[in-house]
């Protein structure tokens, strides 16, 4: 208990019910609303594709919906919309398992900042870069040369993911430059090839492989596609194989094969308009800072009232 003199209980009381008020109608709900702003933004940064962004729309629609049939007390309609829309929440999760376990594994590293951040890492590779490697691609698997290139279609891909992180390069790509690297001579032919943007990044890069039932004829590039594909969603992977010289697409996992190079040129140039596609969908977060600034200018003009009706009473 604090006690003294000057001590007025009556003024600590009052200034802790003007508290409350201040709680009760001016910040419990725009916090409320910020925390839900803030969850949604979150959503749609770890979703971020158009297509998904769909299925979120529905799904927010449907608890909206729940969240109305309930405030009107039909109860029989909030109890039909609440059981589907927890069916539909359990269905995502399901279809989006690669996105709740990214997000999981950045809330575990303790990344929080990264979660509210749009995904604006990758910048879309004009039509040279893809005529460069889809050339390279074609003469490398008419002289049944094994290649295995990872492209980023996102944010830089942390190294971890690999088993060897390779030998770095930093050079513009080129298919005399990606020809070179897999010539059996040379000592980087057995890795992978890290490009990002216009640039090779590394080269002699080990993938860890895929733990999933594979066919015999895949070799161990296949596997090693399938594997960062399914670790890592923010990557593509071309792959030529040495026996046949197939040429093969992975993502997210699956392997797309056999391609010709006209049928790999337009994958790789619809899976990159899809990348700028998705980093016109995230929201903009200098809006959501201004937004927010504007709110801690306001709660804090409102507790300076009490020290001045303090203030006064001195």
């Amino acid at each position: 208990m604090i006690s003294g003199p000057g001590y007025d209980p009556s003024w600590t009381q009052s200034l802790l019910r003007h508290l409350m008020d201040i709680w009760t109608h001016w910040l419990k709900g725009p916090i409320d609303i910020g925390l839900v702003l803030a969850l949604t933004y979150m959503v749609l940064v770890i979703i971020g594709e158009r297509r998904t962004l769909w299925m979120v729309r529905g799904l927010i629609v449907l608890m909206l919906c729940t969240a109305i049939s309930s405030s009107l007390q039909l109860r029989l309609l909030s109890f039909v919309l609440e059981k589907l829309a927890i069916g539909c929440a359990v269905a995502m999760a399901v279809i989006l398992q690669s996105e709740f376990r990214r997000f999981l594994e950045q809330l575990g590293r303790g990344e929080i900042v990264q979660l509210f951040q749009s995904h604006r890492g990758a910048v879309p590779k004009p039509d040279s870069v893809i005529d460069e490697i889809v050339e390279a691609v074609r003469e490398l698997s008419q002289n049944r040369t094994g290649a295995l290139l990872i492209l980023e279609t996102g944010p830089p891909i942390d190294e971890r993911d690999f088993s060897v992180p390779g030998v770095r390069l930093n050079s513009e790509v080129s298919k005399e430059l990606l020809q070179t690297i897999f010539q059996t001579t040379t000592l980087l032919h057995d890795g992978a090839v890290l490009i990002r943007a216009s640039r090779i990044v590394a080269a002699g890069v080990i993938l860890p492989l895929s733990e999933r039932t594979a066919s015999r004829q895949l070799g161990t590039r296949h596997r090693a596609a399938m594997g960062i594909t399914d670790r890592v969603e923010n990557c593509l992977c071309v792959v030529v194989s040495e026996e046949t010289g197939s040429i093969s697409l992975a993502e997210r996992g699956g392997l797309n094969r056999p391609l010709t190079s006209s049928k790999l040129k337009e994958l790789l140039e619809a899976r990159f308009s899809q990348s700028v596609e998705r980093e016109a969908v995230a929201p903009n977060l200098r809006t959501l800072g201004r937004l927010s600034s504007r709110i801690l200018a306001f709660v804090s003009r409102i507790l300076s009232l009490p020290s001045s009706a303090s203030g006064e009473k001195k």
